[in-house]
Protein backbone atom coordinates (compact mmCIF):
# COMPACT_ATOMS: atom_id res chain seq x y z
CA UNK A 1 0.00 0.00 0.00
CA UNK A 2 1.11 3.64 -0.78
CA UNK A 3 0.45 6.82 -0.77
CA UNK A 4 0.97 9.64 -4.00
CA UNK A 5 0.11 13.43 -4.28
CA UNK A 6 -0.64 14.02 -7.54
CA UNK A 7 -1.07 17.42 -9.62
CA UNK A 8 -4.17 15.70 -11.65
CA UNK A 9 -5.63 12.65 -11.16
CA UNK A 10 -7.49 10.95 -13.81
CA UNK A 11 -10.30 8.24 -13.05
CA UNK A 12 -10.52 5.95 -16.24
CA UNK A 13 -7.71 4.98 -18.78
CA UNK A 14 -10.73 4.82 -21.66
CA UNK A 15 -10.30 7.02 -24.62
CA UNK A 16 -11.97 9.85 -22.84
CA UNK A 17 -9.42 9.91 -19.80
CA UNK A 18 -6.60 9.03 -21.60
CA UNK A 19 -7.43 12.18 -24.12
CA UNK A 20 -7.66 14.39 -20.95
CA UNK A 21 -4.13 12.92 -19.77
CA UNK A 22 -2.77 14.33 -23.35
CA UNK A 23 -4.67 17.69 -23.22
CA UNK A 24 -3.76 18.39 -19.69
CA UNK A 25 -0.15 17.70 -20.58
CA UNK A 26 -0.06 19.63 -23.20
CA UNK A 27 -1.39 22.56 -21.27
CA UNK A 28 1.57 21.79 -18.70
CA UNK A 29 0.05 19.50 -15.93
CA UNK A 30 1.27 16.31 -14.79
CA UNK A 31 -1.35 13.74 -14.30
CA UNK A 32 -1.49 9.98 -12.86
CA UNK A 33 -4.53 7.97 -14.42
CA UNK A 34 -6.01 5.43 -12.69
CA UNK A 35 -8.05 2.28 -14.01
CA UNK A 36 -9.07 -1.12 -12.25
CA UNK A 37 -8.47 -2.42 -16.17
CA UNK A 38 -6.47 -2.30 -18.80
CA UNK A 39 -6.01 0.99 -20.99
CA UNK A 40 -8.92 1.15 -23.61
CA UNK A 41 -9.84 -2.26 -22.12
CA UNK A 42 -13.40 -1.09 -21.26
CA UNK A 43 -15.92 0.49 -23.46
CA UNK A 44 -13.31 1.68 -25.80
CA UNK A 45 -11.96 -1.29 -27.40
CA UNK A 46 -14.45 -3.08 -29.25
CA UNK A 47 -16.46 -0.26 -31.18
CA UNK A 48 -16.17 0.46 -34.63
CA UNK A 49 -13.70 3.39 -34.68
CA UNK A 50 -15.75 5.70 -36.60
CA UNK A 51 -15.09 9.62 -36.43
CA UNK A 52 -18.73 10.96 -37.49
CA UNK A 53 -19.27 14.49 -37.61
CA UNK A 54 -22.52 13.27 -39.92
CA UNK A 55 -23.59 11.33 -36.28
CA UNK A 56 -24.32 15.16 -35.54
CA UNK A 57 -28.33 14.91 -35.14
CA UNK A 58 -28.98 13.61 -31.90
CA UNK A 59 -30.33 10.15 -31.51
CA UNK A 60 -32.96 11.39 -29.36
CA UNK A 61 -35.19 12.42 -32.52
CA UNK A 62 -39.07 12.64 -33.99
CA UNK A 63 -40.24 9.43 -34.45
CA UNK A 64 -37.91 7.69 -32.21
CA UNK A 65 -40.02 6.85 -29.55
CA UNK A 66 -43.05 5.56 -31.90
CA UNK A 67 -40.11 3.48 -34.08
CA UNK A 68 -38.87 2.16 -30.50
CA UNK A 69 -41.98 0.77 -29.24
CA UNK A 70 -42.12 -1.09 -32.90
CA UNK A 71 -38.58 -2.46 -32.03
CA UNK A 72 -39.69 -3.90 -28.47
CA UNK A 73 -41.07 -6.33 -30.16
CA UNK A 74 -38.62 -7.52 -32.07
CA UNK A 75 -35.61 -9.37 -29.38
CA UNK A 76 -33.38 -8.54 -32.50
CA UNK A 77 -34.24 -5.08 -33.33
CA UNK A 78 -31.58 -2.22 -33.24
CA UNK A 79 -33.13 -0.84 -30.16
CA UNK A 80 -33.93 -3.43 -27.59
CA UNK A 81 -34.92 -2.46 -23.72
CA UNK A 82 -35.07 -5.26 -21.64
CA UNK A 83 -38.10 -6.38 -19.51
CA UNK A 84 -39.42 -5.38 -15.54
CA UNK A 85 -39.43 -2.51 -14.06
CA UNK A 86 -36.08 -1.25 -13.02
CA UNK A 87 -36.74 2.94 -11.71
CA UNK A 88 -33.73 4.60 -12.72
CA UNK A 89 -34.28 3.10 -16.10
CA UNK A 90 -37.27 3.92 -17.04
CA UNK A 91 -36.90 7.68 -15.32
CA UNK A 92 -34.05 7.72 -17.66
CA UNK A 93 -36.20 6.57 -21.00
CA UNK A 94 -38.93 9.10 -20.36
CA UNK A 95 -36.36 11.99 -20.04
CA UNK A 96 -34.77 10.62 -23.52
CA UNK A 97 -38.41 10.60 -24.49
CA UNK A 98 -38.98 14.20 -24.22
CA UNK A 99 -36.10 15.24 -25.93
CA UNK A 100 -37.40 13.16 -28.64
CA UNK A 101 -39.41 17.29 -30.00
CA UNK A 102 -38.54 18.53 -33.30
CA UNK A 103 -37.19 21.99 -31.48
CA UNK A 104 -34.82 20.22 -28.83
CA UNK A 105 -33.77 18.09 -31.51
CA UNK A 106 -32.94 20.87 -33.87
CA UNK A 107 -31.21 23.20 -30.76
CA UNK A 108 -28.81 20.34 -30.02
CA UNK A 109 -27.61 19.31 -33.82
CA UNK A 110 -25.47 22.55 -34.19
CA UNK A 111 -24.17 21.62 -30.46
CA UNK A 112 -23.21 18.20 -31.29
CA UNK A 113 -22.01 19.45 -34.67
CA UNK A 114 -19.63 22.13 -33.06
CA UNK A 115 -17.63 19.35 -30.80
CA UNK A 116 -17.74 16.40 -33.21
CA UNK A 117 -15.80 18.80 -36.60
CA UNK A 118 -13.74 20.18 -33.94
CA UNK A 119 -12.57 16.74 -32.31
CA UNK A 120 -12.45 15.33 -35.68
CA UNK A 121 -9.42 18.32 -36.62
CA UNK A 122 -7.60 17.66 -33.72
CA UNK A 123 -7.49 13.62 -33.57
CA UNK A 124 -6.33 13.88 -37.03
CA UNK A 125 -3.79 16.13 -35.35
CA UNK A 126 -2.82 14.25 -32.65
CA UNK A 127 -1.82 11.14 -34.20
CA UNK A 128 -0.42 12.90 -37.13
CA UNK A 129 1.63 15.38 -34.69
CA UNK A 130 2.73 11.77 -32.17
CA UNK A 131 2.65 9.52 -35.03
CA UNK A 132 0.04 6.91 -33.62
CA UNK A 133 -0.26 4.05 -35.22
CA UNK A 134 -4.22 3.00 -35.77
CA UNK A 135 -4.79 2.31 -38.97
CA UNK A 136 -6.13 5.98 -39.57
CA UNK A 137 -8.24 6.85 -42.56
CA UNK A 138 -9.74 9.73 -43.72
CA UNK A 139 -12.03 7.70 -46.25
CA UNK A 140 -15.28 9.03 -44.73
CA UNK A 141 -18.52 6.63 -44.33
CA UNK A 142 -20.97 5.40 -46.34
CA UNK A 143 -24.61 5.04 -45.52
CA UNK A 144 -26.23 2.49 -47.32
CA UNK A 145 -29.75 1.74 -48.32
CA UNK A 146 -32.57 -1.13 -49.91
CA UNK A 147 -35.00 1.02 -50.40
CA UNK A 148 -35.32 3.98 -52.74
CA UNK A 149 -38.08 5.84 -50.79
CA UNK A 150 -36.24 5.41 -47.47
CA UNK A 151 -32.86 6.74 -49.05
CA UNK A 152 -35.00 10.05 -50.40
CA UNK A 153 -36.57 10.80 -46.80
CA UNK A 154 -32.95 10.37 -45.25
CA UNK A 155 -31.22 12.30 -47.89
CA UNK A 156 -33.51 15.24 -47.57
CA UNK A 157 -33.88 15.28 -44.02
CA UNK A 158 -29.70 14.86 -43.64
CA UNK A 159 -28.59 17.33 -45.96
CA UNK A 160 -31.16 19.79 -44.05
CA UNK A 161 -29.74 19.02 -40.85
CA UNK A 162 -25.99 19.20 -41.85
CA UNK A 163 -25.06 21.51 -44.93
CA UNK A 164 -25.83 24.77 -43.22
CA UNK A 165 -23.40 23.57 -39.91
CA UNK A 166 -20.83 22.85 -42.70
CA UNK A 167 -20.92 19.27 -43.00
CA UNK A 168 -21.45 17.51 -46.32
CA UNK A 169 -23.45 14.76 -47.62
CA UNK A 170 -23.61 13.03 -51.11
CA UNK A 171 -26.54 11.15 -52.47
CA UNK A 172 -25.27 8.30 -54.59
CA UNK A 173 -27.56 6.57 -57.20
CA UNK A 174 -27.28 2.49 -57.01
CA UNK A 175 -24.56 2.85 -60.03
CA UNK A 176 -22.36 4.66 -57.98
CA UNK A 177 -22.65 2.62 -55.30
CA UNK A 178 -21.77 -0.25 -56.82
CA UNK A 179 -19.24 1.22 -58.60
CA UNK A 180 -17.44 2.45 -55.42
CA UNK A 181 -18.04 -0.04 -53.32
CA UNK A 182 -18.00 -3.73 -55.28
CA UNK A 183 -18.11 -5.91 -52.03
CA UNK A 184 -21.97 -4.88 -51.61
CA UNK A 185 -24.57 -7.44 -53.00
CA UNK A 186 -26.46 -5.73 -56.51
CA UNK A 187 -29.93 -4.43 -55.31
CA UNK A 188 -29.15 -1.78 -53.21
CA UNK A 189 -30.74 1.58 -53.74
CA UNK A 190 -27.89 4.02 -52.94
CA UNK A 191 -26.23 5.46 -50.46
CA UNK A 192 -25.03 8.51 -48.37
CA UNK A 193 -21.52 9.43 -48.52
CA UNK A 194 -20.39 11.62 -45.47
CA UNK A 195 -16.38 12.68 -46.87
CA UNK A 196 -15.44 14.59 -43.74
CA UNK A 197 -16.03 11.28 -41.94
CA UNK A 198 -12.45 9.08 -40.89
CA UNK A 199 -12.32 5.99 -39.08
CA UNK A 200 -9.31 4.21 -37.05
CA UNK A 201 -8.71 1.23 -35.09
CA UNK A 202 -9.82 2.26 -31.32
CA UNK A 203 -7.61 0.27 -29.09
CA UNK A 204 -4.81 1.01 -31.47
CA UNK A 205 -5.14 4.69 -30.71
CA UNK A 206 -5.87 4.61 -26.96
CA UNK A 207 -2.60 2.37 -26.52
CA UNK A 208 -0.84 4.71 -28.80
CA UNK A 209 -1.71 8.10 -27.05
CA UNK A 210 -1.30 6.09 -23.64
CA UNK A 211 2.44 5.87 -24.36
CA UNK A 212 2.82 9.04 -25.45
CA UNK A 213 1.74 10.11 -21.83
CA UNK A 214 3.64 7.81 -20.74
CA UNK A 215 7.02 9.27 -22.70
CA UNK A 216 6.17 12.40 -21.34
CA UNK A 217 6.06 11.78 -17.84
CA UNK A 218 2.20 11.00 -17.02
CA UNK A 219 1.72 7.49 -14.74
CA UNK A 220 -1.00 5.08 -15.83
CA UNK A 221 -1.49 2.76 -13.39
CA UNK A 222 -4.17 -0.14 -13.82
CA UNK A 223 -5.41 -3.01 -11.87
CA UNK A 224 -6.50 -0.49 -8.93
CA UNK A 225 -9.74 -0.67 -7.57
CA UNK A 226 -11.06 2.96 -6.78
CA UNK A 227 -12.94 2.78 -3.65
CA UNK A 228 -14.17 5.57 -2.24
CA UNK A 229 -13.67 9.76 -2.63
CA UNK A 230 -12.89 11.13 0.97
CA UNK A 231 -15.11 14.93 0.72
CA UNK A 232 -14.09 17.59 3.52
CA UNK A 233 -14.68 21.44 3.43
CA UNK A 234 -16.16 20.80 -0.12
CA UNK A 235 -13.35 19.29 -1.72
CA UNK A 236 -12.25 15.98 -2.50
CA UNK A 237 -9.08 15.06 0.03
CA UNK A 238 -8.37 11.76 -1.18
CA UNK A 239 -9.13 8.80 -3.26
CA UNK A 240 -8.63 5.57 -1.04
CA UNK A 241 -8.05 2.34 -4.10
CA UNK A 242 -6.96 -1.10 -3.65
CA UNK A 243 -3.05 0.38 -3.94
CA UNK A 244 -3.69 3.04 -1.46
CA UNK A 245 -4.30 6.81 -1.00
CA UNK A 246 -3.87 8.85 -3.72
CA UNK A 247 -4.47 12.73 -3.37
CA UNK A 248 -4.47 15.78 -5.75
CA UNK A 249 -5.01 18.99 -6.43
CA UNK A 250 -7.58 18.13 -9.09
CA UNK A 251 -9.27 14.89 -10.27
CA UNK A 252 -11.05 14.20 -13.27
CA UNK A 253 -13.86 11.06 -13.30
CA UNK A 254 -13.95 9.90 -16.72
CA UNK A 255 -15.47 6.35 -15.80
CA UNK A 256 -17.66 5.82 -18.76
CA UNK A 257 -21.07 4.10 -17.90
CA UNK A 258 -20.08 3.64 -14.41
CA UNK A 259 -20.14 7.45 -14.21
CA UNK A 260 -23.49 7.95 -12.54
CA UNK A 261 -23.05 5.29 -9.96
CA UNK A 262 -19.32 6.37 -8.50
CA UNK A 263 -20.35 10.61 -7.99
CA UNK A 264 -23.78 9.68 -6.69
CA UNK A 265 -21.59 9.36 -3.70
CA UNK A 266 -20.18 13.39 -3.77
CA UNK A 267 -23.92 14.09 -3.75
CA UNK A 268 -24.36 14.18 -7.49
CA UNK A 269 -27.15 12.68 -9.84
CA UNK A 270 -26.37 12.28 -12.75
CA UNK A 271 -29.09 10.75 -15.48
CA UNK A 272 -26.41 8.17 -17.44
CA UNK A 273 -28.07 5.47 -18.25
CA UNK A 274 -25.87 2.30 -19.60
CA UNK A 275 -26.92 1.38 -23.26
CA UNK A 276 -25.36 -1.78 -24.08
CA UNK A 277 -23.77 -2.51 -27.84
CA UNK A 278 -22.32 -5.49 -29.67
CA UNK A 279 -19.39 -6.38 -32.28
CA UNK A 280 -17.89 -8.73 -33.60
CA UNK A 281 -14.48 -8.89 -34.82
CA UNK A 282 -12.37 -11.29 -37.01
CA UNK A 283 -8.58 -11.54 -37.18
CA UNK A 284 -8.64 -11.40 -41.52
CA UNK A 285 -10.54 -9.15 -43.62
CA UNK A 286 -12.55 -11.03 -46.05
CA UNK A 287 -11.45 -11.22 -49.81
CA UNK A 288 -13.91 -8.22 -51.17
CA UNK A 289 -14.34 -5.80 -48.29
CA UNK A 290 -15.35 -2.14 -47.84
CA UNK A 291 -13.02 0.71 -49.19
CA UNK A 292 -14.77 2.99 -45.83
CA UNK A 293 -16.45 2.12 -42.92
CA UNK A 294 -20.56 1.57 -44.09
CA UNK A 295 -23.89 1.91 -41.78
CA UNK A 296 -26.23 -0.83 -43.12
CA UNK A 297 -28.98 1.73 -42.54
CA UNK A 298 -32.20 -0.94 -42.21
CA UNK A 299 -30.72 -2.62 -39.51
CA UNK A 300 -28.07 0.23 -38.05
CA UNK A 301 -25.45 -1.84 -38.26
CA UNK A 302 -21.48 -0.62 -38.81
CA UNK A 303 -18.68 -2.53 -41.09
CA UNK A 304 -15.20 -1.24 -40.43
CA UNK A 305 -12.48 -2.80 -41.76
CA UNK A 306 -8.90 -2.67 -41.46
CA UNK A 307 -5.81 -4.05 -42.92
CA UNK A 308 -5.35 -6.72 -39.86
CA UNK A 309 -9.06 -6.45 -39.10
CA UNK A 310 -12.95 -6.68 -39.98
CA UNK A 311 -15.55 -5.41 -37.29
CA UNK A 312 -19.42 -5.52 -37.24
CA UNK A 313 -21.25 -3.73 -34.76
CA UNK A 314 -23.65 -1.24 -33.14
CA UNK A 315 -27.37 -2.11 -31.85
CA UNK A 316 -28.54 -0.82 -28.88
CA UNK A 317 -29.71 -2.66 -25.38
CA UNK A 318 -31.11 -1.30 -22.39
CA UNK A 319 -30.61 -3.65 -19.59
CA UNK A 320 -28.33 -2.16 -16.98
CA UNK A 321 -24.89 -3.95 -16.51
CA UNK A 322 -26.29 -6.94 -18.03
CA UNK A 323 -22.93 -9.14 -18.59
CA UNK A 324 -24.22 -11.83 -20.48
CA UNK A 325 -23.71 -11.91 -24.57
CA UNK A 326 -26.92 -12.01 -25.93
CA UNK A 327 -26.39 -14.45 -28.94
CA UNK A 328 -29.17 -12.81 -30.68
CA UNK A 329 -28.22 -9.85 -30.72
CA UNK A 330 -24.80 -11.25 -32.28
CA UNK A 331 -26.58 -13.37 -34.46
CA UNK A 332 -28.52 -10.04 -35.65
CA UNK A 333 -25.18 -8.22 -37.07
CA UNK A 334 -24.61 -11.51 -38.86
CA UNK A 335 -27.84 -11.83 -40.61
CA UNK A 336 -28.01 -8.00 -41.49
CA UNK A 337 -24.47 -8.32 -43.10
CA UNK A 338 -25.46 -10.95 -45.09
CA UNK A 339 -28.60 -8.79 -46.76
CA UNK A 340 -25.39 -6.14 -47.65
CA UNK A 341 -22.41 -7.74 -48.51
CA UNK A 342 -20.58 -10.92 -50.94
CA UNK A 343 -18.98 -11.66 -48.25
CA UNK A 344 -20.33 -11.02 -44.48
CA UNK A 345 -17.51 -12.56 -42.70
CA UNK A 346 -14.19 -12.50 -42.36
CA UNK A 347 -11.53 -15.05 -41.45
CA UNK A 348 -9.44 -16.13 -38.67
CA UNK A 349 -9.83 -15.69 -35.19
CA UNK A 350 -13.39 -14.14 -33.63
CA UNK A 351 -14.26 -12.26 -31.35
CA UNK A 352 -17.45 -11.25 -29.85
CA UNK A 353 -17.58 -8.32 -27.73
CA UNK A 354 -19.47 -6.19 -25.88
CA UNK A 355 -19.55 -3.00 -24.13
CA UNK A 356 -21.91 -0.45 -22.58
CA UNK A 357 -22.15 3.10 -23.63
CA UNK A 358 -23.09 6.21 -20.91
CA UNK A 359 -26.51 7.77 -22.56
CA UNK A 360 -27.57 11.04 -21.39
CA UNK A 361 -31.03 11.62 -21.81
CA UNK A 362 -30.13 14.58 -24.37
CA UNK A 363 -27.56 12.96 -26.39
CA UNK A 364 -24.86 15.62 -25.25
CA UNK A 365 -21.90 14.86 -23.00
CA UNK A 366 -21.65 16.19 -19.38
CA UNK A 367 -18.43 18.53 -19.20
CA UNK A 368 -18.37 20.58 -16.11
CA UNK A 369 -16.84 21.40 -12.96
CA UNK A 370 -18.81 19.11 -10.39
CA UNK A 371 -21.75 20.88 -8.55
CA UNK A 372 -20.59 21.61 -4.88
CA UNK A 373 -17.05 20.11 -5.18
CA UNK A 374 -14.17 22.16 -5.96
CA UNK A 375 -11.53 20.07 -6.96
CA UNK A 376 -13.46 17.85 -9.36
CA UNK A 377 -13.98 17.97 -13.09
CA UNK A 378 -17.00 15.27 -14.24
CA UNK A 379 -16.25 14.57 -18.44
CA UNK A 380 -19.03 11.38 -18.98
CA UNK A 381 -22.32 10.76 -20.82
CA UNK A 382 -20.54 10.67 -24.47
CA UNK A 383 -22.85 8.03 -25.85
CA UNK A 384 -22.36 6.72 -28.96
CA UNK A 385 -19.51 8.76 -29.84
CA UNK A 386 -16.57 8.39 -27.14
CA UNK A 387 -14.09 7.94 -29.41
CA UNK A 388 -15.29 10.53 -31.52
CA UNK A 389 -15.56 13.43 -28.89
CA UNK A 390 -12.64 12.47 -26.94
CA UNK A 391 -9.82 15.04 -28.32
CA UNK A 392 -11.88 18.03 -27.56
CA UNK A 393 -13.36 16.67 -24.22
CA UNK A 394 -9.72 16.87 -23.31
CA UNK A 395 -9.02 20.20 -24.70
CA UNK A 396 -12.14 21.16 -22.86
CA UNK A 397 -11.21 19.83 -19.55
CA UNK A 398 -7.83 21.23 -19.90
CA UNK A 399 -9.39 24.77 -20.14
CA UNK A 400 -11.54 24.51 -16.97
CA UNK A 401 -8.57 23.11 -14.80
CA UNK A 402 -6.71 26.00 -15.89
CA UNK A 403 -9.49 27.96 -16.05
CA UNK A 404 -9.04 29.72 -19.31
CA UNK A 405 -11.73 30.23 -22.08
CA UNK A 406 -13.12 27.31 -23.71
CA UNK A 407 -12.63 26.77 -27.21
CA UNK A 408 -16.56 26.15 -26.99
CA UNK A 409 -19.66 27.37 -24.65
CA UNK A 410 -19.87 24.84 -21.33
CA UNK A 411 -23.47 25.67 -21.31
CA UNK A 412 -24.99 22.99 -23.05
CA UNK A 413 -22.72 20.48 -21.30
CA UNK A 414 -23.34 21.52 -17.50
CA UNK A 415 -24.37 18.42 -14.57
CA UNK A 416 -26.69 20.77 -13.73
CA UNK A 417 -28.91 21.42 -16.89
CA UNK A 418 -31.36 18.16 -16.22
Amino acid sequence: MSTTDDDVLILGAGAIGIACAYALQRAGRSVRVLDRGAVGGATSHGNCGTLTPSHAPPLQAPGMVTQGLRWMLRPDAPLHVAPGFEWRRWRWLSRAALNCRSAIHQGNTPIRAQLLLRSRALIQEWIEGERIDCDFAATGTLYVFRDEAELARAAAKQIAALAPLGISTEIWDADRTHAEEPCLLPGMAGALFNPQDAHLRPDRFVEGLAEVVRRDGGMIETGVEIEALELRDGRVECVRTSHGIRRARDIVVALGPWQAGFVRSLGIDLPIEPGKGYSITYAEPPGQVPTRPLVLKDASVCVTTWPHGFRLGSTMEFAGFDTRLNQRRLDALISASRHYLREPEGGGARTDWYGWRPMTPDDLPIIDNAPGVANVVLAGGHGMLGMSLCAVTGELVAALLGRVEPALDLTPFAATRF
